[in-house]
């Protein structure tokens, strides 16, 4: 019997039914998973929804007037995004190109992706006492947004690493050699050929660090505080402005979702907070992949 032959044989009655048995393995796999997350959104989404409001979205929270509101931890939130992107962007971005096309000894690369997988799956309250070490006590800045910025930063930065790093190996050398044949440069080599094959990687990584600081907590309680109220990023003056923007602390979302639910076990706030971070995950994840599209297109 040829190749042939062999491929185009009918299978067994025993291997017919190995697979039928694996396929339907697969499908209950998926079904299951599909059914979680379903059942997990619309859970939240039933119990969180009912609880929300505009009063509730845009007040800061208020004993005196009995006013509940998460307005001042969606602001916070947004900020300690924004802040840490601002650093993790061009450090991940910026380490990972330099360990892929520039770094010559292979032992010094091994050596520096075997710390970021490491710290990548390190426990984030471990970052939460480093940072409070670190950030708010050594270098002065206090129990503030910033800090916690920071403390994510480190957290976050081996994500960004790995993930540019892996998509930018998955680019053909071919496509190197080529602009270099035609006269590129290294960097411009780089710039128009490598980054623009790998945007799908690098959108990819930084979802993921985006994800890991909305849902993150602990980092946050230790160092940017947990105070329901909003952050003084104003001033008087130049200098108070400045002074107020490193300052300035305040509870995130997640931080206030562990407030409303484990300090005051009031769960129908905490369940519209979950509502709300669901939907900010929901269009991070679309505007992340717009801009990839964009910018593969361009």
């Amino acid at each position: 019997m040829n190749c042939r032959e062999s491929i185009t044989a009918p299978l067994s009655s025993r291997r017919r039914a190995w697979n039928g048995a694996m396929r339907a393995l697969l499908y209950a796999s998926a079904a299951i998973i599909c059914a979680l997350l379903a059942f997990l959104i619309g859970y939240i989404l039933y119990r969180g929804v009912p609880n929300l409001s505009w009063t509730f979205l845009v007040s800061e929270e208020s004993v005196i007037n009995d006013i509940e509101g998460i307005g001042p931890a969606i602001i916070n939130t947004v900020y300690v995004i924004v802040a840490t992107l601002i650093f993790i962007l061009p450090l991940g971005v910026g380490s990972a190109i330099y360990l892929t096309e520039y770094a010559t000894n292979r032992k010094l690369v091994a050596a520096i992706e075997f710390a970021t997988e490491t710290l990548s799956g390190m426990p984030s309250i471990i970052f939460a006492l480093v940072g409070m070490m670190v950030f708010c006590q050594t270098l002065g800045l206090g129990t503030s947004l910033i800090a916690g910025s920071f403390a994510l930063v480190m957290m976050t930065l081996p994500t960004i690493i790995r993930t540019t790093q892996e998509s930018l190996k998955t680019v053909p050398q071919s496509y190197r050699e080529g602009s270099l044949a035609l006269g590129s440069g290294k960097w411009h080599m780089i710039r128009s050929v490598v980054l623009p094959s790998s945007i799908d990687g690098i959108v990819t990584g930084c979802i993921l660090a985006v994800g890991r600081i909305v849902g993150e907590s602990a980092v946050l309680m230790f160092t940017a505080g947990m105070g329901m109220r909003l952050a003084n990023f104003g001033g008087d003056t130049v200098g108070e402005a400045f002074s107020n923007f490193f300052s300035a602390s305040g509870s995130t979302l997640t931080v206030a979702l562990y407030n409303y639910a484990k300090e005051r076990g009031d769960f129908e706030p905490a369940f519209a907070v979950a509502v709300v971070l669901l939907v900010i995950a929901f269009v991070i994840n679309l505007a992340a992949k717009f801009a990839g599209r964009k910018l593969r297109k361009n």
